[in-house]
């Protein structure tokens, strides 16, 4: 399976020490190198930083297709312009995505994406997990990811937890 990711994922993953989830659930992630320098960038540490330099399975490539990534680049910050242009160009099985805007341009792209929640979802699903709801309050409390309250209750229903 083919998996690129964006910077959300992989930053709040590893904001509440979860990141091999990534991992148990696809094996190698792939990211563009807008993502590794979001993720990296020294003026503004964030969580996953040391992980995309160290961990061998997320590898980082160039996006060919620059022309894309600009057309992108008008409606996305970079890193979700070069992750949805490098999942196209690799054609890709998933992205994983949490910003609305780039879900909508991955659905144009005819792309299938999945974010956090659903990544989180899934690991229950597979029993890489026991529970959902503890990490989705310390997504919100330790990560300060923003989760409306009708889609935390979704969640919870779907996996049975509320």
């Amino acid at each position: 399976m083919i998996i690129v990711s964006d910077t959300s994922p992989i930053n709040n993953l590893a904001a509440i020490n979860q990141l091999h989830l990534l991992h148990q659930l696809y094996g190698t992630v792939l990211i563009p190198e807008a993502v590794f320098r979001e993720l990296t960038d020294p003026s503004f540490p964030v969580a996953g930083a040391n992980e995309v330099q160290t961990f061998d399975w997320i590898q980082t490539l160039t996006v060919s297709d620059r022309i894309l990534v600009e057309a992108l680049s008008n409606e996305l910050d970079i890193g979700e312009a070069e992750a949805i242009a490098l999942a196209v160009e690799i054609q890709a099985d998933q992205v994983l995505i949490d910003e609305r805007r780039g879900r909508l341009i991955a659905t144009r792209m005819n792309l299938r994406y999945t974010g956090i929640l659903g990544i989180l979802v899934e690991a229950k699903s597979q029993g890489l997990i026991a529970k959902v709801k503890p990490l989705l309050n310390a997504l919100v409390n330790e990560a300060g990811f923003w989760i409306a309250e009708p889609l935390y209750n979704s969640v919870l229903r779907l996996v049975d937890e509320i």
